[in-house]
């Protein structure tokens, strides 16, 4: 089990890709029973959980085994075969002791990537299938990671590292045989790293005058070690030719210090300073693209809190952020493909982000949330559908207005609302356009939950994307997509819980995903058709889940 907290951005010990938002991710430490859980349902879809702890010398050993096999809605069964485990041993409690953990996963499957519209609205193609049967994929990732902390009345101190091993392989086609007409474009991307890391703090407390101060000293480390990130041309997942293949070491070293301080009874701030040192080597199969490229930046953060009165307080946050690029690019000379000469990109872009909202919980049972929000990065990250990669792109700006609600008029019935609302463009005046593709300009979530009245429970909830840009000159827009999500179920005294949950209550034909490129099908014409491409959402489908705790 887990709780997971938003972590906000503007806290100095966010770092790379936290410009946008921050999430942090707690393990429990012991669970209140065992349980043994099942789950089928629609699409051979069979998932088992045990989980449990128990007291074990000075400590609590915790456990937990997940086994996950679905073929999905797909004309090509997904046959996905998914295992993750964890085993966690640690002794006192979140202020003072240890915790050792190790976790592992893994997947197999079959891939039913985005389709071409022209071959649905042809007939050719069901919503469902696929053009090339071969794409899939394995991956893999093991960890463990250790924590210590240990707290007096004026500092505490946190220790914590860790080591990853991952890999992946995986072959997708998304533009079928524009490329390549006798053999097909599959590709595969391969990734092979061990990662090491860690993060030392320490925190004071105490009182600068009369002002009650918190004050705090971090350093974070990372080190990538990655033994083959490659791309290869493939037929049936058999390597034809590589494009490009590489090893790299990247090293990150982030330094951060921040200030709490309680001005006045209704006013207090947080100021935070972070620097981020990134060293990156890069050994590629072109000894052009070989090289070493170094970077750093020094990230200054505020926040400013007013009140509260009346149960609601007013807050400013802004400061600068970062995203790391990739590695090859901060050494690139050459393209891998053509062997035309290529710019490189900045190792560490710089983003600025501004917020302004209020918080209440003025009415009883309300906890709200309103904010407007300015965020301008150097360079976009931008995703390529027909590639299935990302590459640095023109600076962007983002803004919005978020609203969040959360409202519990009885103890075992709760309502949730959030809305967002944003605009993304490019800032530059390139004649291609300046919509961002693929930005989302309206996310709305809505939901009622009964937590447990009588031994039932039971929740429905509603997720809408609204329409995006698909080009840069927003001549072609996606669809929205909503779905509804519903679920009911009886706790027993026996400690036996029946839970029925529908997906895609009404079976809306929406997508998942939307791209707008070129692709060519068989008889088509060799520079292909723009089309837009997409992966459609899951049918409406139900999952019946039984739980034992004991």
């Amino acid at each position: 089990g887990s709780e997971m907290c938003i972590r906000d951005r503007y806290y100095a010990d966010a770092g790379d890709f936290s410009a946008a938002g921050a999430a942090r991710i707690e393990l429990l430490d012991a669970l209140p029973t065992a349980i043994a859980e099942l789950t089928v349902g629609h699409y051979d879809y069979q998932r088992g959980l045990l989980a449990g702890s128990t007291d074990t010398g000075a400590g609590t050993l915790l456990g937990a085994v997940d086994a996950q096999f679905s073929d999905g809605p797909w004309d090509l069964p997904e046959n996905s075969n998914r295992y993750t485990g964890l085993l966690r041993y640690g002794q006192g409690d979140a202020r003072n002791g240890w915790h050792l953990t190790g976790m592992g996963y893994g997947n197999e499957w079959n891939s039913t990537d985005q389709i071409p519209q022209r071959a649905v609205s042809s007939g050719a193609l069901s919503r469902f299938g696929v053009l090339d049967d071969s794409n899939g994929g394995r991956t893999h990732r093991y960890s463990l990671s250790g924590s210590w902390q240990a707290s007096a009345a004026q500092h505490d101190t946190r220790i914590s590292a860790y080591a990853i091993d991952y890999g992946l392989n995986l072959f997708s086609n998304f533009t079928f045989l524009l490329d390549d007409p006798d053999r097909g474009d599959q590709f595969e991307q391969e990734d092979r790293r061990q990662v090491y890391g860690g993060q030392v703090q320490r925190n004071w407390f105490g009182t600068l005058g009369r002002f009650y101060t918190q004050h705090t000293l971090g350093l974070q480390l990372r080190f990538d070690d990655i033994s083959s990130v490659g791309l290869f041309h493939t037929q049936a997942q058999r390597r034809l030719g590589t494009t490009r293949q590489d090893a790299v070491r990247q090293l990150s070293v982030s330094p951060y210090l921040e200030n709490q301080t309680q001005w006045l009874p209704k006013l207090r701030t947080t100021l935070g300073l972070r620097g981020d040192f990134y060293h990156f080597d890069v050994d590629a199969d072109n000894a052009l693209n070989s090289g070493v490229a170094q970077d750093g930046l020094a990230s200054p953060k505020v926040s400013v809190i007013l009140g509260p009165w009346l149960d609601t307080e007013y807050y400013l946050s802004a400061g600068y952020g970062f995203h790391s690029n990739d590695a090859r690019g901060t050494t690139i000379r050459v393209d891998p493909v053509s062997g035309d000469p290529t710019a490189r990109v900045d190792a560490l872009v710089r983003a600025t982000g501004t917020e302004v909202g209020v918080r209440s919980a003025r009415l009883a049972g309300l906890q709200t949330t309103l904010s407007a929000f300015l965020l301008d990065i150097d360079s976009e990250l931008l995703f390529i559908g027909d590639a299935g990669n990302t590459e640095a792109s023109r600076p962007s700006r983002r803004y919005g207005l978020e609203w969040t609600n959360y409202y519990t008029p009885l103890t075992w019935l709760s309502f949730d609302a959030d809305f967002s609302f944003s605009r993304a463009n490019f800032k530059d005046d390139d004649p291609a356009g300046r919509s961002i593709p693929g930005a989302v300009e309206r996310v709305i979530a809505l939901g009622a939950t009964v937590h447990e009245w009588n031994g039932y429970f039971g929740s429905v909830r509603l997720r809408h994307f609204g329409p995006r840009a698909l080009i840069e000159n927003d001549s072609v827009r996606s669809s929205a997509t909503t779905l509804v999500n519903a679920e009911a179920g009886y706790a027993f005294h026996s400690g036996v819980r029946l839970a029925l949950t529908a997906f895609n209550l009404f079976d809306a034909e929406d997508s998942d995903i939307d791209y707008f490129y070129a692709s060519r099908l068989s008889g088509e014409a060799a520079d292909g058709v723009e089309d837009r491409h997409f992966h459609p959402v899951e049918p409406a489908q139900l999952r019946l889940t039984v739980t034992l705790s004991f």
